[in-house]
């Protein structure tokens, strides 16, 4: 039964509340969801100013990250294969290694074009171990001495001796300890890398400060087909490029390893370790040390 209507004003009055009531909620919810977002820019606005863009809130042992850095190899297997770190190809075949060594062209382009990292131009400095970076300056790496390691000579994969660059993972304000005296060594540690050490102390006193690196054949049976093992420039991470504290324009330090003659045709499993006294090494949480195979046909 249809409603009746005691004149037309009334009926008016009824059709105008029926239309205004959407209205009413519509503009009900977009005022609180508009004072809604401008409190959350607000708060997010204010954290904001809470935090340097530089500086991490924590860092070292107040962090997730810790203080303990990683230990990372380039080229990486094919994305296609992400969990696999085995580095297999044929030395005669172009084709064939071409994939490893543009994997290390993409890499290292970074270090050979400075354009390519934001800030990093007149603020280059050339570090030595007696002249570290002026504050807000950054120390250049030098790509001419990885020699064979180059994209020039193919990174030596072409002659079945390739080279795998290591490098260790950014931590802010971590301050290596180093192994700086002979006479005070870890009994884990290589003795072919104990000898360097020895040399160095005795040739090159001022390097000393350096965090350094390991790589050998992680059972007897690889230690044997691992064959000569060259570290370029020197083996290991010069001191002056820490601590890390994000200056626009760093990059790390990377150490190019040659593996001079592998035996070919067998996998050979290789462990890498980087040294200094507040670095533990820990095959399973993946810290202070880095596994990969080596397979050339």
């Amino acid at each position: 039964m249809r409603p009746t209507y005691n004149n037309a004003r009334e009926k008016k009055y009824i059709l105008s509340q029926s239309v205004s009531q959407p209205t009413k909620i519509g503009v009900f919810y977009t005022a609180f969801y508009g004072v809604l977002a401008a409190l959350v820019a607000i708060c997010m606005w204010a954290f904001l100013q809470t935090l340097d863009p530089r500086i991490p809130k924590w860092t070292l042992d107040g962090s997730l990250i810790g203080t303990n850095p990683g230990l990372g190899f380039r080229p990486l297997p094919p994305t296609d294969n992400v969990e696999s770190t085995l580095i297999w190809y044929k030395g005669t075949h172009h084709d064939n290694y071409k994939q490893w060594t543009d994997a290390l062209d993409e890499f290292l382009a970074v270090y050979k074009v400075p354009g390519l990292t934001p800030g990093r131009g007149q603020n280059i400095y050339n570090c030595d171990y007696n002249q570290p970076p002026p504050k807000g300056q950054v120390c250049d790496v030098d790509i001419k001495a990885w020699a064979p390691c180059t994209k020039e000579n193919n990174y030596s994969y072409h002659k079945s001796s390739p080279c795998v660059f290591l490098k260790l993972n950014k931590i802010y304000d971590w301050i290596p300890e180093y192994y700086n005296d002979s006479s005070d060594l870890p009994e884990a540690m290589p003795q072919n890398l104990k000898t360097y050490i020895g040399e160095m102390q005795k040739t090159q006193m001022h390097k000393m400060n350096t965090i350094w690196v390991s790589c050998e054949g992680e059972n007897p049976a690889d230690q044997e087909n691992v064959g000569p093992v060259d570290y370029l420039p020197i083996r290991g991470f010069p001191g002056y490029f820490y601590p890390y504290q994000n200056s626009e324009g760093y990059l790390s330090p990377l150490v190019a390893v040659h593996f001079q003659r592998p035996k070919r045709g067998i996998i050979i499993n290789i462990e890498c370790k980087a040294w200094a006294r507040n670095i533990i090494h820990d095959r399973k949480e993946r810290v202070g040390s880095v596994h990969f195979e080596l397979l050339i046909d």
